[in-house]
């Protein structure tokens, strides 16, 4: 396993993409409402991407057709942007993109509420937001990554929850995908010991009800297989010598 340990020019350009990812983000927070289509979510997304000269991560990544993943109430994540997907009140949308900022990614993803939601969709989304909270407390350098993954499970399921098995976070740079690869339950090994310099997408995926997941026909979206709601946290994370630093944070 090669994990990558960015430089500071490196760090400076990812951490730019971070920020002009997270403004992107907060924009289309904003814009979900009911009526609105997810490729109406798409559209918007490529605009305010361009208006910074920036490239969309997923863009025609591995054959994806979208600026972002737009996955609503049951889909997990890589939901297809589609002109006859209609949100409507009470639906929960999750939002996964990524940014190319001089040849460095960022990727983030947030799940949002579609006009007022029940309390247990409040719930599935604040509780896979903390999650995220929880497992960066060990994201700094000399702990290793299964005490990460295990504080994320472990927090999810005191409420319930399952966090997904078959997707995983992963290393991040001048590549989307990079080493390693960051599952959100505890691994029967240590996993790597994290080192200053290593840059992370860590992202909890969680639903409702059971853990399994289903593949839809179109090859990308993933789904609850027992048709449970799903919410999906996400950020680009730097490991450094303390805490840990979250490029993908909106900062007003």
């Amino acid at each position: 396993m090669s994990i990558t340990i960015k430089s500071e020019k490196e760090i400076e350009y990812m951490r730019e993409s971070g920020r002009i990812l997270s403004v992107v983000l907060e924009e289309l927070q904003q814009f979900i409402r009911p009526g609105i289509t997810t490729l109406d979510i798409d559209r918007k997304c490529r605009e305010l991407i361009k208006d910074f000269n920036c490239i969309p991560s997923f863009l025609n990544y591995e054959g994806f057709p979208a600026s972002i993943c737009v996955s609503v109430n049951d889909e997990v994540v890589h939901g297809i942007p589609d002109q006859k997907h209609v949100l409507k009140g009470g639906d929960i949308v999750s939002l996964d993109g990524g940014v190319i900022y001089k040849g460095y990614h960022s990727d983030a993803a947030r799940t949002v509420a579609v006009g007022e939601i029940s309390k247990e969709a409040e719930q599935l989304i604040e509780v896979t937001k903390q999650s995220f909270y929880e497992g960066i407390k060990y994201a700094k350098q000399g702990y290793h990554l299964h005490e990460v993954s295990e504080a994320i499970q472990k927090y999810v399921e005191s409420f319930g929850y399952s966090v997904v098995r078959d997707l995983v976070g992963h290393g991040i740079g001048r590549k989307l995908h990079e080493e390693p690869q960051i599952p959100n339950f505890r691994q029967k090994r240590r996993g790597p010991q994290l080192e200053a310099g290593m840059t992370l997408a860590i992202e909890p995926m969680v639903n409702a009800g059971r853990y399994d997941v289903l593949w839809d026909d179109n090859d990308w979206t993933v789904v609850t297989a027992d048709g449970s709601l799903s919410a999906h946290y996400e950020n680009t994370v730097l490991i450094t010598d303390g805490e840990p630093e979250i490029f993908t944070l909106y900062k007003a």
